[in-house]
């Protein structure tokens, strides 16, 4: 817990708004990417193709796109931010190695590895001075 708040003071005393507006459009790129999910879902069948024969690829597209579409607004929102980061970790992780274990897309691996490089930036930095989480931490 100690680290936590180390890192927190950290991040508040260091807090521009470029890694505000970086860490809204993180956000807003995920839950974008979870509607998209939802609405071709047949993409995601077709992308998780590599990954058929393991269990639990039922459980993959349900948990994909609710995650992204939750893990966004709450990105977005900075409210919660480190565990809605958490959540998307074995998302991104697996969206880079598919790439490696079906057919290699660059511009999908460059996205997805963008992206997860985002996520474990914020995972550290936390979500800043200009959040849901400072704004509480403040009123209590």
């Amino acid at each position: 817990m100690g680290i936590i708040k180390s890192l927190n003071k950290w991040a508040n005393a260091h807090t521009y708004y470029p890694l505000d507006l970086l860490r809204i459009a993180l956000g807003a790129f995920l839950f974008y990417k979870g509607i998209d999910f939802i609405t071709n879902s047949e993409i995601l069948i077709g992308l998780i193709e590599p990954l058929k024969n393991l269990a639990g690829s039922v459980l993959t597209i349900h948990y994909v796109a609710p995650a992204h579409l939750m893990g966004g607004i709450l990105i977005f929102f900075g409210l919660l931010t480190r565990w809605a980061i958490i959540a998307q970790l074995p998302i991104l992780i697996g969206a880079v190695l598919i790439n490696f274990l079906g057919e290699m897309n660059t511009t999908n691996l460059l996205i997805s590895s963008i992206v997860l490089l985002l996520c474990i930036f914020f995972l550290f930095y936390g979500s800043g001075k200009n959040s849901v989480d400072y704004y509480m931490k403040m009123e209590m």
